[in-house]
């Protein structure tokens, strides 16, 4: 097992550094002697758990218990590197079982600190198969309803990043980290370490933010609020329209503050205050943040299709600056692909309410953004929180690569999560609707539309050329098509106009 270093936080200190005064209550599991020497026999090794626990004051690899992080109560689990580098075996795995049955048993959330080199090689499969153990306590509290958080440390590998590290519903990591399956010293000798890193994991889309240790308190803390659990919550009310001028709150799209908890790689997080967030009342009501009354309806197709298209029209980013005072991006499909044109996460409005969004940028979505889209209505919809959607694509992507990495099953994925959420789903088209990559996002029943928006079946272009008319003719294909904001009221489609 790899040796601990001078400057790696321990256990307790990693709990501390989110509970600060608050404290922490540490809990133990009934006590399971090993035989001698383990399971195995293996000589020497409870020489060496002693030497572990003289260095560390531990007794094992995992401390566990109860705290309170911000003014939320959660179950803590944090690895000792320092013992047997972080190593599973079986009374590892008896506390970790105990960590999570205590979360379900008091219906809170967990809170992982994790540090580990993967199974005790001196407990053998004994050892190995508490990976088994972990993963069904897992499942258990999952299904019982409170959420897991992740913080994964330097370094975070083998079996405790596969089970409660990834297996978590949100995975923040510390800048510089080594994160991954393979341990530095069973990797091939010409593996890229990028790959093997905090950053490089947040590239490929298995960690949703890379957090600094001085800004993880705060960061945990959103979390928590965002996550729950909660009461019954009501639907996300519906964003009010941004005019195109750049007067309007958050109308410069991707440029201003209200980012809210903003995570790249490396880079930390920041909560800042959006303007004019959490100014809307109920469920189809638009708020009046950023309204623009002098908006006009557009006289016809080619004229909805344009200003959809106009590049100085507000995209999601302004939208989601203008709705909430903190974002808490999701990142990544969790199949080692990240779309940015898709934008996923928890939100929090300036009223503390919660909730989840899903927002395309204006790109061709890809199955990267549908699986991530997924997987974000799943969790909401697990954990009680309402869902908001902002349509705005020209359609899925559609080049080879996309075919390649699962369109189909992707977007059909995205349409189970919407029909199956018992949540309440709120959408607003701020853009184009083109076709079935953008409908796989719309909530039946609950879709509204601002006045620079259209949905159609197919774009009128390609409607034209596969009815082989001349390009000429392409606004009377889009006039046929009725896809004006006012058309899809009328046939049903939306509830609402918005701006």
């Amino acid at each position: 097992m790899p040796d601990a270093t001078p400057d790696r936080a321990t256990a307790r200190e990693a709990i501390a550094l989110l509970t600060g005064a608050a404290g922490f209550t540490e809990h133990r599991p009934p006590p399971s002697p090993l035989p001698p020497d383990g399971p195995l026999g293996w000589a020497g090794y409870d020489a060496a758990r002693e030497r572990a626990s003289a260095r560390t004051g531990e007794e094992e690899s995992v401390v566990y218990g109860t705290g309170v992080v911000g003014d939320y109560p959660c179950v803590l689990l944090s690895f000792e590197f320092g013992f047997l580098g972080g190593s599973l075996g079986r009374q590892t795995g008896d506390r970790l079982v105990a960590a999570y049955e205590l979360a379900l048993t008091r219906r809170i959330p967990l809170v992982a600190l994790v540090a580990t080199g993967g199974s005790r090689m001196q407990e053998g499969m004994v050892a190995l198969t508490q990976l088994q153990r972990v993963a069904a306590a897992s499942v258990r509290l999952r299904a019982a309803g409170p959420p897991q958080v992740a913080v994964v440390r330097d370094p975070t590998t083998g079996g405790g990043w596969a089970t409660v590290g990834a297996g978590a519903d949100v995975v923040l990591a510390l800048p510089g980290a080594q994160v991954g399956f393979a341990g530095s010293r069973v990797r091939p000798p010409d593996a890229d370490p990028y790959a093997y890193s905090a950053e490089g994991q947040f590239a490929a889309g298995q960690v949703d933010a890379v957090v600094p240790a001085d800004e993880l308190a705060a960061a945990v803390t959103h979390w928590l609020r965002a996550l729950g659990p909660h009461g019954e919550l009501p639907a996300a009310p519906v964003p009010g329209a941004l005019s195109a001028g750049g007067g309007e709150p958050g109308a410069g799209a991707g440029t201003g503050a209200g980012a809210g908890m903003e995570a790249g790689a490396g880079t930390g997080a920041r909560a800042t205050t959006g303007s004019g967030a959490g100014t809307g009342s109920g469920a189809g009501t638009p708020s009046a943040a950023g309204r623009n009354p002098a908006a006009r309806l557009p006289e016809t197709g080619r004229e909805a299709v344009a200003r959809a298209r106009d590049p100085r029209r507000p995209r999601a980013e302004a939208y989601l600056a203008d709705y909430f005072a903190v974002r808490l991006p999701l990142h990544g499909d969790r199949s080692g692909a990240t779309d940015p044109g898709l934008l996923c996460g928890f939100g929090l409005r300036a009223d503390g309410r919660p909730v989840a969004y899903v927002a395309q940028c204006g790109t061709p979505t890809r199955p990267a953004g549908y699986r991530a889209a997924a997987r974000t209505i799943r969790l909401a919809d697990r954990l009680g929180v309402p869902v908001l959607t902002l349509v705005d694509t020209p359609g899925a992507a559609n080049d080879a690569e996309a075919e390649r990495a699962g369109a189909g099953a992707a977007i059909a994925d995205t349409f189970a999560a919407i029909a199956a959420a018992r949540v309440p789903v709120t959408t607003l088209v701020i853009g184009e609707g083109g076709s079935g990559g953008a409908l796989a996002l719309a909530a039946p029943g609950n879709t509204h539309v601002t006045v620079d928006s259209y949905f159609s079946v197919i774009a009128p272009e390609l409607a034209a050329a596969i009815l082989k008319r001349p390009l000429s003719e392409t606004g009377a294909t889009a006039d046929q098509l009725r896809l004006r904001p006012q058309d899809l009221v009328d046939l049903g489609f939306a509830r609402s106009i918005v701006g």
